[in-house]
């Protein structure tokens, strides 16, 4: 149970893909302009994870090994299709906005390697929490960096409007900068500066 439980919770803080591991950092740039569309993106690429660790764990022993990125990849892309069809028919104005970027999953080096590190050598219980705990790890991050750049760039979040009328009235206004790529950067690699910083202070009280 403890063990099963690690393979949840290590990618959320000690073993982060992004902050750690610096995985899936592009599309921490690309869909963090606004909290709803990171959000939809988060639990796409949890989906996808989750159930492509599942099933390359089912088949590890069949699927010979000079081909097995093939069969990943294969197995990736079928989840996407049926991801962004989900999307398209459910949420189709968050569809639109996150555009090319659903597709982009089948290329998310996250999950390719949890595929290569995890799942083609265990269980697919396992393998489905592993899948979870990495997904999720990855969402809390692209969550952090929209709501950061949506709060100070449109003064909303996830759409509603949280800095009031009075403050525009005393002059306030949003920050331009901080919707633009290189602030998404600036803020990644801030929380990555955290992250490194307070996994250094756990592994010292060990």
């Amino acid at each position: 149970m403890g063990k099963n439980l690690k393979l949840v919770t290590d990618p959320l803080n000690l073993n982060n893909p992004i902050t750690v591991q610096v995985l899936g950092i592009c599309s921490a740039l690309a869909v963090t302009v606004k909290l709803m569309p990171a959000i939809v993106m988060s639990m796409s690429v949890i989906a996808v994870l989750a159930f492509a660790n599942v099933i390359i764990s089912l088949l590890r022993n069949t699927i010979p090994s000079r081909i097995r990125i093939i069969v990943q990849l294969v197995v990736i892309a079928a989840l996407v299709i049926i991801v962004d069809q989900i999307l398209k028919a459910y949420v189709y104005d968050i569809s639109k906005q996150l555009s090319v970027f659903v597709g982009l999953i089948i290329t998310n080096c996250i999950i390719m390697g949890r595929l290569e590190a995890f799942a083609l050598g265990n269980k697919p219980f396992p393998a489905f929490l592993d899948g979870l705990g990495n997904g999720a790890g990855y969402a809390i991050i692209l969550v952090i960096v929209s709501a950061i750049r949506e709060f100070f760039g449109s003064g909303s979040l996830a759409g509603f409007k949280i800095i009031p009328q009075s403050f525009y009235d005393f002059g306030y206004s949003d920050n331009g900068l901080i919707i633009l790529p290189p602030m998404a950067l600036i803020i990644v690699g801030v929380i990555i500066w955290v992250q490194r910083y307070k996994t250094r202070e756990l592994i010292e009280e060990k």
